[in-house]
């Protein structure tokens, strides 16, 4: 035992003597390198950190505000500026109770998308009443789960609408693709559940505009968890909105990615984000308007922290309109559920800002929870069990975006058009994440041999991003004092020993031969189980493992550049399987290879994964809007494209567009 501490004495004075020479030096631990975890929570953090709108003035929000507004109505993936009639609607009975009575309906929010709903009218309306839309949240039922708030609000004087989402009401469509389904293919699509249940509320207050018993100066709308985000993105949506009372709605990407909060959350839970937002920015678009945010202490999705952090962003937002007032946060105690205090004071709320009445919260009765008082639900139910035959909610997700048209491209005229078109869309719409500035490349060479090649070897390390340090291997089949063509091979996810090798021998021609690992290869790799949560993650922050690997490829090619012993215009990529996407993709971008050779390429971005997310990440934020992949080979014109085996049949409209507009054609290498 003696020993022990003797050991433990010895081994604290050399750790005291170690730290004080740390300070002494100013040693900084630095950043993990190459740590795709450490890299989503630093970029998470920038977002939430980077609220730019904080230094504007009210003259210059004024614009900005336009085109925020504008990318997050893009982001949803609708317009809002087309002009439309109210939906259909198609009524289904009454149901009196005291002191009000519910309305069962459905209406048409698209051509065969419908949306089962109750509305809650108090008896006797004599003028025009304050109305509030309760969103309904994730539990099974909807509209007959959250009754007790619908009730409650007529009983206040509301007039109050509740409808099913598309997912577990009276037909079951789907909100988790990504989340459970490996439908990671929506984000190539640029669809989001969030966007049609947006739209759905929307169309529910254009059908409430029809009605002479709707005071459309006084709309409120609240709801919980993935009613509460929607009651952020409705009012940030929708300018009829008045005031909006969001509960477990809301935190900040900082928290959502870096504390892995994501990993519970609905698909819906966040746009698609391909501007970057993070949800202070969603708060400023609802600025000035009433926002009372409500936030339970211990919520598993949402930490207080983060939404008391993004609160004081929008508070100090407020203040630029001195409408500091106007926004406040009641924080409750337990987990991802509502409290009578957050209840009360959501009805104290609207009351004071839909009807002008000053009402205490702890003076208001709180809602009905004795389940045997409320209706069951076939009473409440629309559809009784027959929606409408041609109804589409359970397929809303494969129209809702629509996808881009095959392009008729004839001429050469016509191909330059197009790859100008596609390329402008890319940079904005799908790597709008890029860094805005290129950090230094940093190249240095770190490894050299004689053997392994004719001229030897050389191993050199580069800066892709920050945090990415990337190694090049340079095989030299001409002396090092020659500008020589290069062959850039991608290495693959999980390859074995010698794989890429071996493929590179199959591409004629007198080029020395790179192998790069981009990011989720090799040494820049991570343990396949993170591949879900990285997808989803990657794709909150505007982003997705292509996109990064595709930037890792540029970088690549660009440090080739630097070196002595390249030929800068003789640069070609080799990429197989996933890795060919990635090729196609960083040759259209970088605009300056002369050749790309593919080996068994996918021939779309839009097919499903394993639920595990497991396999090669395909997706590409918005890329179905433009463009898919069997198109890129006729649209790197005049970059060449070589097949490795057979020429996958999708890929014969490239090479039917190529021999048209340049008389030019796809290649094929035995």
């Amino acid at each position: 035992m003696k020993q022990l501490n003797l050991i433990s004495l010895g081994l604290l004075i050399l750790l005291t003597g170690a730290c004080k020479e740390e300070k002494a030096l100013n040693i900084k631990n630095p950043s993990p390198t190459n740590n795709i975890m450490h890299y989503l929570k630093q970029e998470a953090k920038g977002m939430t950190d980077h609220f730019s709108s904080s230094s504007l003035t009210l003259d210059e929000w004024d614009s900005v505000r336009t085109v925020k507004h504008h990318q997050f109505i893009e982001m949803m993936g609708f317009n809002m500026t087309e002009p439309r009639n109210p939906p259909k609607t198609y009524f289904q009975g009454t149901l009196q109770q005291k002191g009000f009575h519910i309305e069962k309906f459905y209406y048409e929010s698209l051509p065969n998308l419908f949306v089962p709903a109750n509305l809650y009218v108090p008896d006797n309306i004599s003028q025009p009443r304050a109305t509030v839309i309760y969103l309904s949240g994730h539990s099974h039922g909807q509209k007959v789960n959250y009754q007790a708030h619908a009730r409650r609000l007529a009983e206040l004087g509301f007039v109050t609408l509740i409808f099913d989402t598309i997912q577990f009401g009276e037909v079951w469509g789907h909100h988790w693709g990504p989340y459970n389904k490996g439908w990671f293919n929506w984000y190539s699509r640029g669809y989001n559940p969030a966007a049609v249940e947006l739209w759905n509320a929307i169309r529910g207050l254009d059908y409430l505009a029809t009605r002479v018993d709707v005071d459309m100066d006084n709309i409120g709308i609240t709801g919980i968890s993935g009613g509460g985000s929607q009651s952020w993105y409705f009012a940030a949506a929708d300018p009829r909105v008045k005031a909006a009372a969001p509960v477990c709605g809301a935190g900040t990407m900082d928290s959502q990615v870096g504390e892995r909060r994501i990993d519970g959350h609905c698909d819906c839970m966040m746009i698609n984000n391909g501007y970057q937002m993070d949800y202070t920015d969603i708060g400023a678009l609802i600025a000035p308007k009433p926002l009372l945010i409500a936030q339970s202490d211990r919520d598993e999705l949402y930490g207080i922290e983060s939404t008391r952090q993004f609160y004081q962003t929008l508070r100090n937002f407020y203040k630029k309109f001195d409408a500091e007032n106007n926004i406040s946060l009641v924080e409750t105690p337990g987990g991802h559920s509502y409290h009578p205090k957050s209840r009360k004071a959501i009805f104290s709320f609207f009351l004071q800002h839909l009807m002008g009445k000053d009402v205490p919260a702890e003076e208001i009765v709180d809602i009905e929870t004795n389940k045997e008082k409320l209706l069951p639900a076939d009473s409440l139910n629309v559809y009784n069990g027959r929606p409408p035959a041609t109804d589409i909610t359970k397929t809303i997700q494969h129209s809702f975006i629509k996808t881009a048209e095959i392009p008729v491209i004839n001429s050469r005229e016509d191909l330059v058009d197009h790859q100008k078109k596609v390329k402008h869309f890319l940079k904005s719409r799908t790597f709008g994440a890029f860094p805005d500035a290129a950090i230094d490349l940093g190249g240095k060479m770190i490894y050299r041999t004689a053997d392994l090649a004719k001229y030897g070897n050389k191993t050199y390390s580069f800066n892709s991003e920050e945090g990415w340090e990337l190694k090049v291997n340079i095989f030299y089949r001409h002396p090092k004092e020659e500008k020589s063509p290069l062959l850039l091979v991608l290495r693959t996810p999980g390859e074995e020993r010698w794989k890429s090798e071996g493929f590179a021998q199959k591409v004629p021609g007198k080029h020395n031969i790179a192998y790069v690992e981009v990011r989720g290869v090799g040494e820049a790799g991570w343990a396949p189980e993170l591949n879900w949560h990285i997808r989803r993650s990657a794709a909150w922050l505007g982003k997705t493992i292509a996109s990064m690997q595709i930037y890792d490829t540029m970088r690549a090619l660009e440090f080739c550049r630097t070196l002595p012993e390249v030929a800068p215009n003789k640069i070609s990529i080799l990429g197989r399987d996933g890795m060919a996407s990635i090729a196609m993709y960083a040759a259209l971008m970088d605009e300056k290879c002369e050749n790309i050779y593919l080996a068994n390429p996918p021939e779309t971005h839009d097919q499903p994964s394993p639920k595990n997310g497991r396999d090669f990440a395909l997706e590409l934020l918005n890329v179905l809007r433009i463009t898919d992949m069997y198109q890129i080979p006729a649209l790197i014109h005049p970059t060449k494209t070589y097949f490795i085996g057979e020429i996958p049949p999708a890929y014969t409209w490239s090479d039917t567009v190529l021999n048209k507009a340049v008389n030019e054609q796809l290649y094929v290498v035995n």
